[in-house]
């Protein structure tokens, strides 16, 4: 299998040396995940087979490492075939990535364990934050003892971010973080560290990790603050670390209901005698703390300045803060905010949810008509993926082999852009009796203590479980083709199993 100056080497039997091009072909038609080292020469692959091998071990079943050796005889015309020349490589080595039985991309990232591993994890996934040259100055931390040893043996202050590699938020700040770590290298230290994976359940509880990202101020090895200014520039980080301090608390918001505006504000003990008044009511259900409502208020409080004025008013615009009105708000049965209802002569007769200008608000009012039909919810749709609740979760988890589990919020954005991937995923794998998608509504009460009892702190959030058993948090990439290859790799593995036993009988 080896040349014998290699055999002494600690090169993985899990790295496929292929020589033929059937072989390769076929390579290609059973596994999706390939990593390819194409070398000059057997002693050019030397350091590159050393560290592969270790790749191998690390991605095993989930990824397939192989080696070309270009300068054998029957090897190079492969190499050929596959228009490939490592002698033109200035180490003499050119390694490939096929995916789906297609060539990927070359892999271009760092040679190194970690890089690599994360590739092929992810092979569309972004490279590793300490793969930007510009974040050389954070200090990247892998693991918890590495955090333990990082925070027990520096002295400098220390500025932690605890972040997720699909966060948003973290990566507008990235730049801002790094540059603030290289102006201020030698007098403060600055950290970094991926803590979304399930094995990190511990530290996100120690250090109240309960979105991204996260920034810890330590000194000595002890937490002292939170850092909570995600827009902040190189500039704002070095004026906080001059004079550290908690976060000031916010100072509270006046209600609505108090501010000076002509909307009409309705209670749990007014509202029904005002509707029978006023023969055109268009009410807004809102919340203090939700952001489209802000976003609405202006446009709102417009038209009802404009409607106030005209002396033949087509209707009155009012409120109800339904976190306070908790009567009103069951009886209407109000989920999300805002919610917009209009009342004719006393009665409910369309909920709206798309009037969100003084405009639109004025010209529905002046020809009210029943609104388009809502948009079914994902449940209500007919699709592969199984929907579950609290008291059915864990025993129709237990049918299947392999269950990937999106919990959700029907009005988070981040579930709305993954949904169609996850449903087109689940399509894909229908016929497999062993393969299940399954989705947690967790905004409904019934599945309240399900989803805080299967940690989610954040949506969504992707579990996979084995007959019923959870396993690992799903962190790849959010399209329909990190769902699938997530769930082929692991039938693969189930096949490669299954052949394995053949072979010993």
């Amino acid at each position: 299998f080896l040349p014998p100056f290699l055999s002494s080497l600690k090169v993985s039997p899990l790295i496929e040396k292929i020589s033929d091009h059937k072989d390769f072909k076929k390579l290609l038609r059973t596994r999706n995940n390939v990593l390819v080292l194409y070398s000059k020469s057997a002693a050019a692959a030397d350091s590159s087979l050393r560290l592969l091998s270790s790749v191998a071990q690390e991605v095993k079943g989930r990824g397939t490492i192989s080696w070309i050796d270009c300068g054998d005889t029957e090897s190079r015309k492969l190499c050929k075939k596959m228009k490939v020349d490592p002698n033109s490589k200035e180490k003499g080595v050119e390694l490939l990535h096929y995916k789906d039985g297609a060539f990927h991309t070359e892999y271009n990232r760092a040679v190194t364990l970690k890089s690599m591993v994360a590739f092929l994890k992810d092979p569309e996934g972004a490279p590793l934050w300490e793969e930007d040259p510009e974040a050389k100055d954070v200090v990247h931390v892998d693991s918890e003892k590495e955090l333990r040893r990082l925070l027990k043996k520096e002295d400098k202050p220390l500025l932690m971010m605890f972040y997720a590699p699909w966060c948003g938020v973290c990566k507008r700040m990235m730049p801002s973080y790094q540059q603030a770590a290289t102006e201020l290298k030698g007098k403060y230290v600055l950290a970094g560290m991926n803590v979304y994976s399930a094995e990190f359940e511990r530290i996100k509880e120690e250090y109240n990790v309960r979105g991204y990202p996260t920034i810890c101020y330590f000194e000595k090895g002890k937490f002292l603050f939170h850092f909570e200014n995600y827009g902040a520039t190189a500039t704002d980080i070095a004026e906080w670390l001059k004079n550290p301090q908690a976060p000031q608390p916010q100072a509270p918001e006046t209600p609505w209901a108090d501010e000076e505006n002509v909307v009409y504000h309705l209670t749990d003990e007014d509202f029904d005698k005002f509707i029978k008044d006023h023969s055109s009511v268009l009410v807004m259900f809102h919340a203090p703390w939700c952001g489209h409502c802000k976003k609405m208020k202006p446009e709102y409080e417009k038209a009802a300045e404009f409607l106030h004025a005209t002396s033949d008013s087509p209707g009155v615009l009012a409120a109800v803060d339904a976190t306070i009105n908790k009567a009103l708000a069951e009886r209407y049965h109000i989920s999300g905010f805002p919610t917009l209802k209009y009342f004719k002569d006393g009665e409910e007769k369309y909920t709206l949810p798309h009037l969100r200008t003084k405009k639109k608000i004025i010209d529905w009012l002046l020809n009210p008509e029943a609104p388009p039909p809502p948009e079914p919810a994902w449940e209500e749709k007919h699709t592969s993926v199984i929907h579950l609740a609290g008291e059915d979760f864990r025993e129709s988890l237990k049918k299947k082999k392999h269950t990937l589990v999106m919990f959700y919020a029907p009005w988070c954005p981040h579930c709305k852009n993954a949904i169609p991937h996850f449903t087109t995923a689940a399509e894909v794998f229908k016929e497999d009796r062993k393969i299940a998608y399954a989705a947690v509504d967790c905004a409904k009460e019934q599945n309240h203590d399900l989803c805080k009892q299967e940690g989610v702190d954040g949506y969504p959030t992707f579990n996979y479980y084995n007959y019923g058993k959870f396993v690992e948090k799903y962190t790849g990439e959010r399209g329909e083709s990190g769902f699938i290859t997530f769930m082929r790799t692991l039938r693969e593995r189930d096949h490669e199993r299954v052949g394995k036993k053949k072979d010993e009988l």
